[in-house]
């Protein structure tokens, strides 16, 4: 796949087939994920690879808003070490996975982390030093159904040139 159809394709999705991703394809996402930018060449992220069921549902039960993740083949976890800009890193790692995910014929969806309550208790759930923060969390899976990406907003509608308000 070429990189701008994974762009194209990639969405947020929510469930998923249950079926296992193997072991291969989860590490080549957690490289696409380590091979991302990162300020100053820091690579501060670590990636927690979860796809026991218990912890599924205990991470599924602690974020709100990442109920599915019970039913998810697996979470990554992504965590950061802190650094200046640990946020931009981790979100740059996070990014590269959801196009490899992409790229693989998965489905996943990002649930957030960093500012969220449960970064604590998701840290300790997963054995993390309290020094290293939760940036995201990862669903993902083989998809249970067939979702296209659906943008509000056109590319004139977000596309200024020299200034902003310049639509021409």
């Amino acid at each position: 796949m070429e990189l701008y159809e994974a762009i194209c394709k990639r969405t947020s999705v929510r469930k998923y087939k249950q079926e296992a991703v193997n072991k291969d394809i989860l590490e080549k996402l957690v490289d696409a994920g380590r091979r991302a930018p990162s300020a100053r060449a820091v690579e501060p992220w670590e990636f927690v690879i979860v796809n026991e069921k218990t912890v599924l549902e205990k991470l599924s039960a602690v974020a709100p808003n990442g109920s599915f993740m019970k039913d998810a083949a697996a979470v990554i976890a992504i965590f950061s070490h802190q650094t200046k800009y640990y946020l931009e890193d981790g979100c740059a790692a996070i990014q590269n996975i959801l196009l490899a995910v992409a790229d693989v014929g998965l489905g996943a969806c990002w649930v957030a982390g960093d500012k969220k309550d449960y970064v604590v208790e998701v840290g300790n759930m997963l054995g993390v030093p309290q020094e290293i923060k939760l940036v995201g969390l990862i669903a993902l899976g083989w998809p249970a159904e067939d979702k296209k990406q659906a943008k509000n907003r056109s590319l004139e509608d977000v596309i200024h040139w020299e200034t902003f308000g310049n639509k021409k």
